[in-house]
């Protein structure tokens, strides 16, 4: 049966060609990146996915081929057949895998005409990411996006490839789920069948997999989708792809090794880096004091120094009054920045107001003495101290953040990171990875008046802590941890609750009742009491390890089709309203507040 291909069918992609196929007849096909015509021989570089070859339509081959050419334009689809010859003298393009040769084209097949698109297909373009993503699928043509997203298909079949040599098995979990707290706004689905009803779209498998490692099965992953209705940034999307895994009889080293493993695997196989191991380790408390935050970038030094012993005395009221109402004062060294101007410092004091600072104090270490407005406060024994706690030298630029360890800790060390980029202190080229382990198990949730999980309540707590679970819970440090990479947290988990005593301790010290955690987990509960292995797992979030990759600075450059900050496809226009004919069935009606109800009302006039 014919088709719109007749007798032409790919021989080659567009990057295969090279010297040593001069003289065979190929054929190629792809879309048209440019169109030269040079005084009657015309010039086209055909692109498909794998690169560009150069074709070329001369009279003296095929008139007939060359005076169908003329209509070509970019992003047509092209079929040509041709031999491959040696590029003339000097018109070789050492850029190119195929830049030794053209193919004289001899048969044409204009496989489909293409309106001038809204930006031009190359690596770079100057163009706002709301038009790219309104026409993606012209996007996804450029070169950079392709190559990202073929790394990212690497990417998976390598993480695939290890874990199932691992002993690791995929299973698939429900995406339709009883929605459950887990620190994100669930994204609802009503039920048709079950009137006033609703799914819950899955936030991670976490449930799932611990039902399966207490069924028996031991090893599990996915490569799986998840839902949260978050507010958005460079890294986050409504839906995106994590790593899952869990393991059953193990413990934080068991997991932490076969991570170590899978990643050097990854690395080496795509960008075909050697990665150290094992990852250095440190505790949340070693991070938080060292670098601020816990999910710390090591490539760069600027570690942070507490200084509130050495200034909860001392003359100047703004660092004592801090201390003695249990905050802390921190300080960062910018070495050898003695040199920003006032109105640098002035723009890194509005920076760390964004994090709730309410003021950064600084000294300028010169040679004969500190150049500052607060250095008058201190005596000499306690510059002494600070000038050694803080390592400071002339040329130095330190700068003071005095609050409640929360914000003190959050501003200096997203000022660190600024500052090492602006320094330009980072290397780009680096891949640093760091464990951070022993999260505290709760926090106090000044709004509700209670304490939550920090990570989730099915964390298990570190076995010296269980006498504090009802004493003292903020003091209890828990079996979790994290994979950092450049500052970005890319892995966590945890060691879970096996024991259904210790799980209703934890659940108790979370102020929960039975009767609200029955509702809410009975069918884990139910389980943990039917023989529950010790287990443990840890998820990474698959897009950006892809973006950290790529080295692209947002996840969005490395999925295919996603939302904006605003969580919509610009493409498909999603998300829309529904016909209420669907809601009928859904049994719902739509709650218009009063600007809806004007707005409708004006449109109706």
């Amino acid at each position: 049966m014919a088709d719109i291909l007749g007798d032409m069918r790919r021989t080659h992609h567009c990057n295969a060609l090279s010297a040593k196929d001069m003289g065979q007849e190929v054929v190629l096909m792809g879309w048209v990146l440019r169109r030269r015509d040079h005084g009657g021989v015309i010039f086209i570089d055909l692109r498909d996915r794998e690169g560009i070859t150069q074709v070329v339509f001369n009279p003296e081959i095929n008139p007939e081929v060359h005076a169908k050419a003329h209509a070509i334009r970019s992003e047509y689809v092209l079929g040509v057949r041709g031999k491959v010859e040696p590029r003339p003298d000097g018109m070789v393009n050492p850029k190119l895998p195929t830049g030794e040769i053209e193919v004289l084209v001899d048969k044409l097949k204009i496989l489909n005409a293409a309106k001038t698109p809204p930006f031009l297909i190359e690596d770079k373009v100057d163009v706002s990411e709301a038009i790219r993503l309104k026409n993606r699928h012209l996007d996804l043509r450029r070169p950079p996006l392709q190559r990202n997203i073929i790394t990212r298909h690497k990417a998976g079949a390598s993480v695939r490839n290890f874990l199932n040599a691992n002993g690791f098995l995929d299973i698939e979990t429900p995406v339709l789920t009883k929605s459950t707290p887990e620190g994100a706004r669930d994204y609802l689905v009503p039920s048709r069948v079950n009137a006033g009803q609703f799914y819950a779209l899955p936030q991670s498998p976490q449930l799932f997999k611990q039902l399966l490692m207490i069924s028996g099965f031991d090893r599990y992953y996915q490569i799986v989708r998840c839902f949260r209705d978050e507010d958005l940034r460079a890294d986050r999307q409504p839906e995106f792809t994590q790593i899952d895994m869990e393991m059953s009889f193990v413990g934080e080293e068991d997991l932490m090794a076969i991570s170590e493993g899978m990643m050097a695997n990854l690395f080496d196989e795509v960008p075909g880096r050697s990665l150290g191991l094992p990852f250095p380790r440190l505790t949340y408390a070693e991070a938080m004091d060292r670098y601020g935050l816990d999910k710390p970038d090591t490539r760069f030094g600027l570690e942070l120094a507490d200084v509130s012993d050495i200034v909860e005395t001392s003359g100047f009221k703004v660092f004592s009054s801090v201390v003695k109402k249990g905050g802390i004062v921190k300080a960062l060294n910018a070495k050898g920045c003695i040199d920003f101007s006032r109105k640098e410092i002035d723009d890194l004091t509005e920076f760390v107001a964004v994090y709730r600072a309410k003021g950064l104090a600084w000294i300028k270490v010169r040679e004969d003495a500190w150049q500052s407005p607060i250095a008058k406060f201190f005596t000499d024994e306690e510059k002494a101290k600070l000038a050694e706690r803080i390592d400071m030298a002339p040329g130095d630029l330190v700068f003071f953040v005095a609050d409640q360890p929360k914000v003190t800790n959050e501003a200096l060390g997203h000022l660190r990171n600024h500052i090492g980029k602006k320094l330009g202190l980072i290397d780009e080229n680096a891949f640093n990875f760091v464990w951070i382990t022993q999260f505290p198990m709760f926090e106090y949730d000044e709004t509700e008046k209670r304490y939550q999980a920090l990570h989730h309540p099915f964390t298990a707590p570190l076995e010296e802590d269980y006498d504090k679970l009802e004493t003292d819970p903020l003091a209890v440090r828990s079996r979790a941890y994290d994979l950092v990479l450049n500052g970005f947290e890319v892995g966590g988990g945890s060691i879970r609750i096996h024991d259904m005593d210790l799980q209703q301790r934890v659940f108790a010290a979370l102020g929960m009742q039975p009767q609200d955690y029955r509702e809410k987990f009975g069918f884990l509960l139910d389980a943990l009491e039917s023989g529950a292995p010790p287990h443990g797992g840890i998820a990474f979030g698959f897009d950006r390890l892809v973006m950290l990759l790529c080295a692209e600075p947002s996840i969005r450059d490395v999925i295919a089709f996603p939302k904006t900050q605003r969580a919509a496809c610009l493409l498909t226009n999603a998300p829309s309203e529904a016909a209420k004919a669907q809601l009928d069935e859904l049994s719902l009606r739509l709650k218009l507040t009063l600007t809806d109800a004007q707005e409708k009302a004006n449109t109706d006039e």
